[in-house]
């Protein structure tokens, strides 16, 4: 789309070259993807860095909303917004890819954002991306060249010897990123014997050219989608690093330590969390997990990390940042049993299943649930909502060609239904089942029978989703009106179809007059959900009231884990 160039680094130049980003990255996706063999060959380095991108953009918009809806007329600093994208891409980052991007806006917002100035000139770009490089270099455990590091260090290059303004600046970085990128088969041999340049490479090219454009209000060459010729669409075509700057179609990929290379084997789990620690405990677990595995990046700062590893022992990397400090939205990824450490080429293509079921789900335990039940399951995190593009990745990984999706949260509602038209163009069939808790996502699960015709089993399951009556029991976070009067803040509020119907003091009192308010109604089955700060005893309890006051009414009691709410209620 055309753009109004920015003449200077502000904060809608902040929120202009996100947006462009994400665009970019969107189209670039899957031959991203494609190309991605170094260091694991899993075939999700495009899909992560859209993610991470994705995370930056709503983290800035959420900016610009917050100044909006305030009563002053003035929007948020280059500071606000620069502060922002970093810490949105922090705590969104997706795999190797996504966590040195997320150091590389890291450091360009160190420098944004210092004394709060204004704007920035080309002079204060050329330090951003200066600092980006050499922040990210020194994230990375073991730096390895010819990976995503040499781009950037190139293109950090090239922007200091540039003069003029920022739209200058960007574009000599995007020169000298493209041509350090062509040069990368001949730095890993990986690369080479692939037949492709680096794809963590290729995607900074790429979000590049997006700040290229930012600045110029024009495509920059060679950026995926733009107009020109580009490398061939055969992800394994033949780059010859002599050929001079590669133009980016659009593909990045995983960079750091080269442990991992086509024909070995490597480590078994990647493992991911976000890390609330300080700063020499940091140090500690760096050399902790240099010891554990490899693929080590440590992103982050000012008590906030984001950890990244490959390894065999999946518990020893996850004890360890317990022992650094509070980890948490831990996700922990088993690499396909040879089919990771080796080329896109060597991968034996895999059969799609005919149907599959995908659901967000809020808690660790309710994942093991629906996983056992065969679902492909996105975890949602207290306050942390998947975005549209997780919920698209969960549809490809489910690698079906039919797709019923739940989102299991009325507020997921749009996010779900923009993931499915999305999957819907790459030829696969959806249904959404509009389930607003997680209990009706168990319900609609339990009368799934992938043997039927597609239609009659999303009716049966959405029928038996729109029979199940939810309920929660939460804690108030602050003072409010809500449907049962004036609740205080550490008030037991018991909701009822998402609406407050119970305010007490205690949880086991609290859940029992929910569940008998929902049972006046009828029932023959009750679901309970517990919140891992729910002892056993509240779930015991509940149990013997149903037991002595309704016959006939079976109850299920299921541990959910770090779900948000302290407990879940389901009455079919």
């Amino acid at each position: 789309m055309a753009q109004v160039p920015q003449t200077f680094f502000d904060a809608l130049a902040v929120r202009t070259w996100c947006g462009l980003a994400l665009e970019t990255l969107g189209r670039a996706r899957e031959e991203i993807d494609a190309i991605n063999v170094y260091p694991v060959a899993d075939g999700d380095t495009g899909t992560n860095l859209y993610l991470t991108v994705e995370s930056a953009v709503a983290a800035v918009e959420a900016v610009f909303a917050g100044h909006a809806a305030g009563s002053g007329p003035e929007g948020p600093t280059l500071a606000d917004a620069a502060r922002a994208m970093a810490h949105g891409a922090l705590i969104g980052a997706r795999g190797n890819s996504g966590t040195i991007l997320a150091q590389l806006l890291r450091g360009m917002a160190q420098v944004l954002a210092e004394d709060d100035p204004a704007h920035a000139d080309g002079q204060e770009l050329r330090l951003a991306l200066r600092q980006a490089a050499d922040s990210a270099r020194r994230a990375v455990a073991h730096p390895v060249e010819g990976t995503v590091l040499t781009v950037a260090s190139a293109a950090a290059d090239a922007a200091d010897d540039a003069r003029g303004d920022c739209g200058t600046v960007a574009r000599a970085a995007y020169d000298g990123a493209r041509a350090a990128l062509a040069a990368t088969p001949g730095q890993l041999p990986v690369l080479e014997r692939a037949g492709v340049v680096d794809a963590g490479g290729r995607g900074l090219v790429a979000v590049l050219g997006a700040l290229v454009e930012t600045f110029t209000g024009e495509r920059a060459r060679g950026v995926a989608g733009s107009a020109g010729t580009g490398p061939s669409r055969d992800p394994h075509a033949r780059v010859e690093p002599a050929a001079g700057p590669v133009p980016v179609d659009g593909a990045l990929e995983e960079c750091a330590d080269g442990a991992a290379v086509p024909g070995q084997e490597g480590p078994a789990f990647e493992v991911i969390y976000l890390l609330e620690a300080e700063d020499r405990a940091v140090e500690r677990l760096r050399e902790r997990l240099d010891a554990l595995g490899d693929s080590l990046v440590v992103v982050g700062g000012d008590g906030l990390w984001n950890v990244h590893v490959h390894v065999d022992d999946a518990g020893a990397a996850v004890e360890a940042g317990i022992e650094a400090g509070r980890p948490h939205r831990i996700r922990i990824t088993h690499f396909g049993a040879g089919d990771v450490h080796t080329t896109g080429a060597e991968r034996p293509p895999r059969e799609r299943a005919q149907r599959a079921v995908v659901a967000v789900v809020p808690g660790e335990g309710l994942a093991g649930l629906y996983t056992e039940a065969g679902a492909t399951t996105v975890l949602a995190r207290p306050g942390e909502p998947p975005a549209s593009g997780e919920l698209v990745q969960a549809v490809r990984r489910a690698h079906a060609r039919e797709v019923v999706l739940l989102p299991n949260d009325a507020d997921l509602r749009h996010t779900a239904a923009a993931a499915a038209e999305q999957v819907r163009t790459e030829g696969i069939r959806v249904a959404l089942i509009p389930t607003r808790s997680a209990v009706q996502g168990i319900a609609a699960l339990a009368v799934h029978e992938p043997d039927r015709r597609f239609d009659e089993d999303v009716v049966s399951m959405t029928s038996a989703a729109g029979a199940t009556r939810y309920a929660e029991v939460t804690v108030a976070e602050r003072q409010s009106w809500t449907m049962a009067g004036i609740c205080q803040a550490g008030d037991v509020l018991g909701l009822i179809d998402g609406d407050v119907a119970v305010i007490g003091s205690d949880v086991a009192e609290t859940a029992e007059t929910v569940l008998d308010r929902m049972l006046s109604a009828g029932g023959e089955m009750v679901t309970l959900v517990l919140g891992d700060a729910v002892p056993d005893a509240v779930a015991e309890h509940l149990e013997g009231r149903v037991r002595e006051g309704y016959l006939a009414v079976d109850t299920v009691v299921y541990r959910g884990g770090r779900q948000g709410a302290l407990l879940l209620i389901g009455v079919e």
